[in-house]
């Protein structure tokens, strides 16, 4: 595990109010030409605040498991990254560059991740969505704390199905238009099925087109990782992009293997402009080589490239 006990040059930067003006937008590449290809929506970078144990970590996707004793403080997942920088400061950088819809997920079960998780939503009020173990009874909690939705999985997949009376429960708690439903999954055969419970256990929900319209009358949008790449920097699975932007009638954000702008740009050509992309380790805040700025300045781009 490699920790940072320094400030990420991202954090320490000066606040610089992000805007277009009077910066020359990088090129969006096109297969068929100079030209960059339009679409009819901005794709959006999602950040993340991924936090386990009190900490601010980026884990490889599948390794965090349950330990023996059943205790967060004995946990020993793959972890990419660890810093001493709170949650707060990550949360005050994207509220700084105007990065709306990042994920707060708390990773691991105990009191020192969940006021993490509060501390970043504070930081940034409406600015991000909470997810890791959230229930019909703990959701409002999140929301009032500042939370713009709450992101929910294995509280509503149980033996392998949607509990439609939990998932009920939770859209009359908060409503729908602050639920994100987490799709993340693996492949089996031909199918991408539904894993919950720490990415532990399959599910018989395929993200489809038949699963996703049917669940999308509950929640305002998806998150899917991409299991089998999460965490490992070994590039986009982009079959799941595809299915992901034919098939979502909502908003939908993918997360999973990220490591370059090249990668995406393969995100939003796959997705048909459809698909928002998280990315986590690749980035230099988060000890990777992939630049924060670069990236944001990409995001900011994608406003220019709508039709």
């Amino acid at each position: 595990a490699m920790a940072c006990h320094a400030v990420p040059s991202a954090l320490a930067a000066p606040c610089r109010g992000r805007s277009l003006r009077g910066r020359a937008p990088l090129r969006a590449t096109s297969s068929s030409s100079d030209e960059p290809t339009k679409f009819n929506r901005a794709v959006r970078f999602r950040p993340c605040i991924d936090i386990h144990q009190g900490r601010v970590k980026q884990i490889v996707g599948g390794t965090l498991k349950d330990s023996a004793d059943g205790t967060p403080e004995t946990e020993t997942p793959d972890v990419n990254f660890e810093t001493e920088t709170s949650s707060a400061e990550f949360a005050k950088m994207y509220q700084r560059d105007g990065i709306f819809g990042g994920h707060v997920i708390m990773l691991s079960r105990d009191e020192a991740t969940l006021q993490a998780a509060i501390a970043a939503v504070n930081a940034f009020p409406g600015g991000l969505q909470v997810g890791g173990g959230v229930t019909a009874g703990t959701a409002m909690a999140l929301i009032d704390a500042g939370a713009s939705h709450v992101i929910v999985t294995s509280y509503v997949f149980r033996d392998g199905l949607v509990d439609e009376e939990r998932l009920a429960e939770l859209v009359k708690t908060v409503g729908k238009n602050r639920l994100v439903l987490d799709l993340s999954c693996r492949k089996r055969g031909d199918d991408y099925l539904v894993v919950t419970d720490r990415w532990q256990r399959w599910t018989d929900v395929a993200v489809d087109a038949v699963g996703m319209r049917k669940l999308a009358n509950s929640c305002d949008e998806f998150l899917v990782h991409g299991v089998d790449v999460e965490g490992m920097k070994l590039g986009i699975d982009e079959e799941l992009v595809r299915r992901l932007g034919k098939y979502s009638p909502i908003p939908v954000t993918y997360a999973g293997g990220a490591r370059s702008l090249a990668d995406l740009e393969l995100v939003r050509g796959a997705g048909g402009g459809a698909v928002d992309i998280t990315v986590g380790s690749a980035l230099d805040c988060f000890g990777g080589t992939l630049a924060y700025d670069d990236v944001v300045k990409w995001h900011d781009t994608q406003k220019l490239l709508m039709v």
